[in-house]
């Protein structure tokens, strides 16, 4: 094949291969249906499911943000993320939030920062299941995090574990 033949193939073949990414690019807008992971992946940390809504691709490591979808009563350790600021956004049941030494509790339409270098935990303490946005910034390992623990339904207990990914347990989960 002649060189010129071989770049006209190469440029006409671009745009189909756009196409075929399954993955959203940096500075690619997109939607995300509900109930759907911009991946088409799926994850669990065994009280929720875990769909990512933004990937830190996406955002050149800026943010990543995932849905916790039908949260069972409990949530996370208590733990600190040294290098993210964290937000979470409650779309449906009751959270009991402790963020330092303050306490409060989401409801639906509610959200709360919980800066970077603070100490806090959350918790789904409704009768029915719960949802929430959760977004990371800047996004570090945490998508990382979601999706290996993700594939295991557990939440690791190795410290030395944790701090590869920007956490720092520091307790318990809160007691529903």
């Amino acid at each position: 094949m002649q060189r010129r033949n071989f770049v006209k193939l190469g440029m006409l073949s671009a745009p189909a291969l756009m196409l075929a990414q399954t993955k959203p690019a940096a500075n690619d807008a997109h939607a995300v249906s509900a109930g759907t992971d911009v991946l088409g992946e799926a994850h669990t940390l065994g009280f929720s499911k875990i769909l990512f809504k933004t990937t830190a691709a996406e955002t050149n490591g800026g943010l990543f943000i995932l849905e916790h979808n039908n949260l069972e009563k409990g949530g996370p350790f208590r733990h600190v993320h040294p290098a993210q600021d964290e937000w979470l956004y409650a779309m449906e049941g009751e959270f009991r939030v402790e963020i330092g030494t303050q306490k409060l509790t989401l409801h639906p339409g509610d959200s709360v920062l919980m800066p970077r270098k603070l100490p806090h935990v959350w918790a789904q303490t409704g009768d029915t299941p719960g949802k929430l946005i959760v977004a990371f910034t800047p996004a570090g390992n945490m998508e990382a995090f979601f999706r290996e623990f993700g594939k295991t339904g557990k939440l690791p207990t190795d410290a030395t574990v944790l701090t590869q990914y920007g956490l720092e347990r520091l307790g318990p989960p809160l007691s529903i």
